[in-house]
């Protein structure tokens, strides 16, 4: 089943620090968000495999976009 990781806030995405097809598990990070002048980090909720990364690197995002989806 897809899951797919979304912005809690709007911001700008300061790393991807994962790649499609990549193996994660529970509580990786996957992302770094900057928001409000603070970097947060989103992490993987379950073990899966990165199916597609939506954004990249210094692009602006509101908030509850899709990021990136697991499966």
């Amino acid at each position: 089943m897809a899951e797919e990781i979304r912005a809690p806030l709007a911001g700008r995405i300061a790393a991807v620090l994962v790649s499609e097809g990549e193996a994660v598990e529970q509580g990786e990070e996957l992302l770094l968000l900057e928001a409000l002048k603070m970097e947060s980090s989103l992490n993987a909720p379950a073990d899966g495999t990165v199916r597609d990364i939506r954004v990249r690197p210094g692009q602006s995002v509101e908030a509850d976009a899709v990021l990136l989806v697991l499966e």
